[in-house]
C-alpha cells in the first residue's frame, strides 16, 4: 500500500445536504475547516437529517467566487438562491440555542428567521438553522477517543472528525449491484485511489502531509445511502441489501473508516488532492459475519 494518494476531498457545510468537491483543504481540531458547522434542528431543537426528510439532499450549499469571502451559497430546486453569512465571533448579537445531535446537547447560534424560513418551505417543516461557533466543543464518543480529557472533538458529524474511503472499495461494491453508485451516497471526506478495495479498513495510522490520522471505528451505513442524490427519493434497498451480504457485523453493515487526527506544528495543516499516504501502523481489519 506505497502508492496509496488523495484522490478527492470533500466539505458538507450543512449537515445532510449536498457536499461540496474541493483540490485543497484545511483541516482543523474538529475536521475539516467548513464541514457540518451547520445544522437545521426541528421545533424541538433536535436534529434533522435526510433520514426524515430526503429532500435534504437537493439543498446545494457552494463557495462562490462573488460571495464566498462573506458566506455560503445555497440553491434548491424553485428557490432563491439563499446567503448565508459566515458568522462573525466578534459579535455577541447571535441567539444561544441548546440543540441535540445524536445523543449530544450542545451550545449552537441561531442566525435568522429569514434563513430558517428559506429552509421550512422547502423541506416543508418548522425548523432552524444553526451554526457551531468554536467555543462548543463536542467530544468524540469516549470509547473510541484517543485521549481521556476529551481532546478529540466533532463537529456536527455523526460522531467524528473525518471519514475515508477508497475508489476501488466502490468498485468493488458496483461489481455486486445491478446500478451504479457514486461516491457521494456515502458523503466521504477523504476519498483514496492507488490500493486494492477496502484497504481503508487496515489504515491504523497513517500520514498525510506530516497529518497523524487513526482509523478508529469502521462506518455503521443507515438508509441515506439508498437515496438517489440527483432525485432525493428512496429508489431500493441498495446499497444496505448487498453490503449485509458481506459488510455485516452485530446486525450492521459498515462501509468506509472514521478518523481522528492530531494537528501538527511541522506542516500547515492542509490537506491536497495527490497527497501521499504513509502508513506508519497498520490495523487488523474487522472481521464480518
Amino acid at each position: 500500500m506505497t502508492d496509496i494518494a488523495v484522490s478527492q476531498l470533500w466539505i458538507y457545510p450543512i449537515k445532510s445536504m449536498t457536499g461540496i468537491s474541493l483540490d485543497s483543504v484545511q483541516l482543523e481540531k474538529r475536521g475539516f475547516q467548513y464541514d457540518r458547522r451547520w445544522m437545521l434542528v426541528d421545533k424541538d431543537k433536535r436534529f434533522i437529517t435526510q433520514r426524515q426528510y430526503p429532500r435534504m439532499t437537493l439543498i446545494e450549499p457552494s463557495f462562490e467566487s462573488d460571495v464566498m469571502d462573506f458566506g455560503l451559497s445555497v440553491r434548491a430546486p424553485d428557490m432563491p438562491v439563499l446567503i448565508i453569512p459566515y458568522p462573525d465571533p466578534q459579535i455577541e448579537l447571535y441567539d444561544e440555542v441548546q440543540v441535540t445531535c445524536w445523543d449530544d446537547q450542545v451550545t449552537a447560534h441561531h442566525i435568522n428567521t429569514a434563513i430558517d424560513n428559506w429552509f421550512s418551505e422547502f423541506l416543508d417543516v418548522d425548523c432552524q438553522l444553526v451554526y457551531m461557533p468554536d467555543s462548543t466543543l463536542r467530544a468524540v464518543d469516549p470509547d473510541y477517543a484517543r485521549s481521556a480529557q476529551g481532546n478529540d472533538i466533532a463537529s456536527f458529524s455523526d460522531g467524528f472528525p473525518n471519514l475515508v474511503i477508497s475508489e476501488a472499495s466502490l468498485h468493488d461494491l458496483n461489481s455486486r449491484l445491478d446500478i451504479e453508485l457514486t461516491m457521494n451516497r456515502f458523503r466521504p471526506n477523504i476519498v483514496l485511489s492507488g490500493c486494492e478495495p477496502y484497504a481503508e479498513d487496515r489504515l491504523g495510522h497513517f500520514k498525510i502531509n506530516q497529518i497523524d490520522f487513526y482509523a478508529v471505528k469502521p462506518c455503521s451505513r443507515c438508509v441515506i445511502t439508498t437515496i438517489n442524490p440527483q432525485t432525493g427519493e428512496k429508489e431500493s434497498k441498495q446499497p444496505l441489501r448487498t453490503l449485509s451480504q458481506f459488510r455485516k457485523k452485530n446486525n450492521k453493515v459498515f462501509f468506509g473508516q472514521n478518523l481522528l487526527h492530531k494537528l501538527t506544528y511541522v506542516s500547515d495543516n492542509r490537506l491536497n488532492i495527490g497527497d501521499k499516504l504513509e502508513i506508519i501502523e497498520p490495523s487488523e481489519a474487522l472481521i464480518f459475519d
